[in-house]
């Protein structure tokens, strides 16, 4: 793919950090026009995004699309829910996930492909505090071994 067929507006980098990602899914948007054109200006934060149902359908909360600065009265509320377009058995297995697991459903990129704007969905699961520790003492363990590697390399 050409690197104008794919351009990444937004990442949630605390999600990698504050959830333990099961599998990942790319999903798209229902937007209006003004909101579009904000996202292709990289108007946009979806650090505090989750997704869930509303009745047989996905709806992404939370995320913040700044108004469009030409779009005058076509502008909506920025934290407005987003319904996210799914394939019908798409859908129905991540409500079953979530609802028997216990897993979230948390937006790690937005971004556009081909024009249209998706977003990549992760099924994921809280860590707890002392799971974040150990996940940066195995980084920080993982980031010394390289450095032994590369300085024996020599």
């Amino acid at each position: 793919m050409d690197d104008d067929d794919f351009k990444v507006v937004a990442v949630n980098r605390r999600a990698r950090h504050e959830y333990e990602i099961q599998e990942t899914i790319e999903a798209g948007l229902a937007l209006t026009g003004t909101e579009i054109k904000a996202i292709r200006s990289a108007a946009a934060n979806i650090r505090d995004g989750f997704a869930q149902p509303r009745g047989r359908e996905l709806w992404l909360y939370n995320v913040h699309i700044s108004p469009y600065e030409k779009g005058n009265r076509f502008n909506v509320d920025p934290r407005r829910p987003r319904k996210l377009l799914l394939h019908r058995r798409q859908i129905d297995r991540l409500l079953g996930k979530t609802q028997e697991r216990g897993l979230t459903l948390i937006p790690l990129r937005l971004y556009l492909k081909r024009g249209l704007a998706k977003v990549e969905l992760a099924l994921a699961r809280g860590r707890r505090i002392y799971d974040k520790r150990r996940a940066i003492a195995e980084r920080d363990l993982d980031r010394e071994k390289e450095r032994e590697l590369r300085r024996y390399a020599r």
